[in-house]
């Protein structure tokens, strides 16, 4: 409470505001999803609870060290409980954009539609309004990632911490980049029309699904993530309104379909042999089963 023994351990000073940036991260995922027809005070009571109960039990789970996912056994080797792999995740697909976008898509079931909003005839009001705001959101939240990514590392002062904060800042453009061509190669594909918003959020899904593995993946590898992120993002973006769920930014669709895939991902690649710690079952290892599990 009030950092209570941190003088202690020093270190925690910048962990404190560091989970607090990813926590505030995790709460305002939801925004996206219920704008428009929320009522403020009912979105202060969510924030409250998903910030002081839901995002720092999801965390004790799995970054704390003693959680079940994610724990030291007495030869201090991390596993979790029914698998001799720990869970992984470097910097939050799953801690933190997953449990966004759930709590997203929870929200915008239950405040229900805008109005209109899937009557044909007035299909125009709900276009997006401002490409030049989506455009330099975009820009905003993308620089920010590298922040988010490559300070997931935690320091940056020796050879080995700074090869990997490299290596998560390479994988983390590749996979946005790989991710937004497809949405709006895709897009241009079936609609014969360029679609900058589409390319935008297919950047942020590119983004959300490289965070979980872009500290134990190759670059080529983060390119395949980001592909198969563009082709998740575009499938949930039509299937969402199909559904008759209003999500008007897309949240659910960046956050908790590529938050989802993003943790499948460490299961599947990055290469032991490779020094970067990945264990993924394409080349043998057994990461997958705690991620599915998680």
């Amino acid at each position: 409470f009030a950092m209570d023994g941190f003088l202690g351990e020093r270190t925690r000073y910048r962990n404190w505001f560091f989970q607090g940036c990813f926590c505030e991260t995790a709460a305002t995922i939801v925004s996206g999803c219920t704008a428009e027809r929320t009522n403020l005070w009912a979105y202060c009571l969510y924030t409250v609870w998903m910030t002081g109960i839901i995002y720092p039990i999801v965390v004790h789970w799995t970054w704390s060290g003693y959680g079940w996912l994610n724990y030291a056994n007495s030869d201090g080797v991390y596993q979790s409980t029914f698998s001799s792999a720990a869970y992984m995740d470097f910097a939050g697909s799953g801690v933190i954009h997953l449990v966004g976008g759930v709590g997203g898509l929870v929200g915008a079931i239950i405040v229900g539609p805008r109005k209109d909003r899937f009557n044909p005839k007035k299909a125009d009001d709900f276009l997006p309004h401002s490409i030049n705001f989506i455009v330099l959101g975009t820009f905003i939240l993308w620089f920010g990632w590298y922040g988010f990514n490559p300070g997931s590392t935690g320091s940056m002062h020796t050879y080995d911490t700074a090869v990997k904060s490299g290596l998560v800042a390479c994988n983390t453009s590749l996979a946005a980049c790989m991710a937004g061509l497809t949405v709006f190669l895709l897009r241009f594909f079936l609609t014969q029309k360029i679609d900058v918003a589409g390319l935008c959020n297919g950047i942020l899904a590119g983004l959300v699904a490289v965070t979980a593995p872009c500290a134990v993946i190759q670059p080529w590898e983060a390119i395949i993530i980001g592909l198969v992120g563009g082709l998740i993002y575009q499938g949930s973006s039509m299937l969402i309104p199909w559904l008759k769920i209003d999500d008007p930014v897309d949240a659910c669709s960046v956050h908790l379909a590529n938050g989802l895939w993003g943790i499948i991902a460490v299961g599947l690649f990055g290469d032991k042999a490779t020094g970067f710690g990945g264990n993924g079952s394409f080349y043998g290892g057994d990461q997958l089963g705690v991620q599915l599990v998680a």
